[in-house]
C-alpha cells in the first residue's frame, strides 16, 4: 500500500471560483466552434475533442478479489465482472494525418454497473473513464484550460501541413527531455507525441475522482507481455493517414490483451490537489495500484457495426456513472456542460439518437 495513509475526501477540498459558469459557458462555445468547423468541412458533427477514432474494442472488466478496504470501495467494493467498451483516439478536434503526432486517449465505459449514480445520470448503469496519455493535463484549471482552447478552436482544420511540422520540432524536444529522464506534458499536448504504438502507452484520469470515501487519480496500463513489449515501439506513418489505426487493427487480428485499472489514492492535499490537474501526484508516496483487470480477445476493431454504435449513438462522459466517483475539480466540472453541449450538437446534426447501452450489440 501507500507509504503515508489515504487521505479521507472533505468537500473543502474543491474550491469553486465565483465567476466558474462564466468559464464554464466559454468554454462550452469554445467547443461547440471546433464542432462547428469540422461539421462544415466535413459533412459530419464529430466529437469536439478525440473526433478521431483508432479502434474500438469489446472487453471483459474484472473488479479484482480481496482489495484492501480504501480501495475497495464504489465499483470496487466486491469482485465482479462486467461487460465493458474501449475507444482508442487522439485528442483534437480535428480527424488529422497521423503524421501530426498529437496526445492520445482512451475512453472505458463498463456496463450494467449497480450502485448510487451521479445526478443527471440516475437512469443509466454506465460507468464512464475519459483517459490521456499522460498523468496530468497541461493547465490545471478550468480558466487557463480555456486560454489554451480558443487558439485550438480558430485553428481547427486549418494548415495541416504546419502542424506537422510543429509536431516534428516537439517531439524533437520531447525526446529530449525524456532521454534525461523526464517527461514535457506541454510538449506532448502541444504535438510532441512520438510516433509510437499506441497499445503500449498507458492512459490517465488526469484530474481526480471520488473513491468512495477517498480520492483519487486512476491509470489504465498494459500488463499482457505483448502490450508491454510494444511501449515505445515506432510506427511509420508516412504515406499512412491512418497508421495508429492500422497498427491497433492488424494486432487484434490474432492478439488478445490485457490491462489493468489503477487507482492512486491522495495522501496529502498539499502534495495532491484536487483544483490544480497540472500536479503531478508523486508516486513515491501513493503508488498506482490495480482494481481491475480488463481483458479483450482478438477482433476487428474498426468493423462497420462497432464504428457505427459508437461513433453515431454513444458519448462518454465522466459524469455518467456513480455517485462514488465522482469527478472532482474545476476542469472536471467544466467537462459537464460542454460535453452535454457536444453531444446534443451531434446527436442533432448526425441525426442519431445517442444514449448509454444496456448491453454489447450481437456480433
Amino acid at each position: 500500500m501507500a507509504q503515508h495513509p489515504p487521505l479521507r475526501f472533505d468537500p473543502a477540498f474543491e474550491v469553486i471560483p465565483e465567476d466558474e459558469g462564466e468559464t464554464q459557458r466559454a468554454l462550452t462555445e469554445a467547443m461547440l466552434a471546433i464542432q462547428r468547423k469540422t461539421h462544415a468541412d466535413t459533412g459530419y458533427a464529430h466529437r469536439a475533442v478525440h473526433a478521431k477514432a483508432h479502434g474500438y474494442l469489446r472487453a471483459r472488466f474484472e473488479v479484482l478479489a480481496d482489495l484492501p478496504p480504501e480501495l475497495a470501495q464504489g465499483l470496487f467494493a466486491s469482485s465482479a465482472s462486467y461487460d465493458a467498451i474501449l475507444r482508442f483516439s487522439t485528442t483534437p478536434g480535428d480527424v488529422l494525418h497521423d503524421g501530426v503526432s498529437t496526445p492520445r486517449g482512451a475512453a472505458l465505459k463498463v456496463l450494467n454497473v449497480p450502485g448510487p449514480r451521479l445526478s443527471g445520470s440516475e437512469s443509466e448503469t454506465t460507468q464512464n473513464y475519459v483517459l490521456g496519455n499522460s498523468p496530468s493535463f497541461q493547465i490545471g484549471t478550468a480558466k487557463g484550460f480555456l486560454r489554451q482552447l480558443k487558439p485550438l478552436a480558430a485553428s481547427t482544420g486549418r494548415a495541416e501541413p504546419l502542424k506537422k511540422v510543429l509536431s516534428g520540432v516537439t517531439r524533437t524536444a520531447e525526446a529530449a527531455l525524456e532521454m534525461v529522464g523526464g517527461k514535457s506534458a506541454t510538449l506532448t499536448t502541444l504535438a510532441g507525441q512520438a510516433k509510437t504504438h499506441l497499445l503500449g502507452d498507458s492512459f490517465f484520469s488526469q484530474a481526480a475522482l471520488l473513491h468512495g470515501d477517498y480520492f483519487a487519480k486512476v491509470a489504465l496500463s498494459p500488463v499482457s507481455s505483448d502490450l508491454v513489449t510494444l511501449s515505445g515501439s515506432p510506427i511509420d506513418t508516412s504515406g499512412h493517414p491512418d497508421a495508429i489505426r492500422e497498427t491497433v487493427q492488424d494486432y487484434f487480428r490474432t492478439c488478445s490483451a490485457a490491462w489493468e485499472l489503477r487507482a492512486q489514492l491522495a495522501t496529502d492535499i498539499d502534495a495532491m490537489p484536487v483544483e490544480d490537474a497540472a500536479a503531478m501526484w508523486p508516486e513515491d508516496e501513493s503508488p498506482y495500484l490495480p482494481v481491475a483487470r480488463i481483458t479483450a480477445l482478438p477482433q476487428d476493431t474498426w468493423s462497420g457495426d462497432m464504428r457505427e454504435w459508437v461513433e453515431d449513438r454513444m458519448a462518454f462522459n465522466p459524469w455518467m456513472g456513480l455517485a462514488a466517483h465522482r469527478p472532482l475539480g474545476s476542469i472536471m466540472r467544466a467537462r459537464r456542460p460542454a460535453y452535454a453541449a457536444a453531444r446534443a450538437y451531434r446527436s442533432q446534426c448526425n441525426g442519431a439518437e445517442i444514449s448509454e447501452p444496456t448491453g454489447m450489440p450481437m456480433t
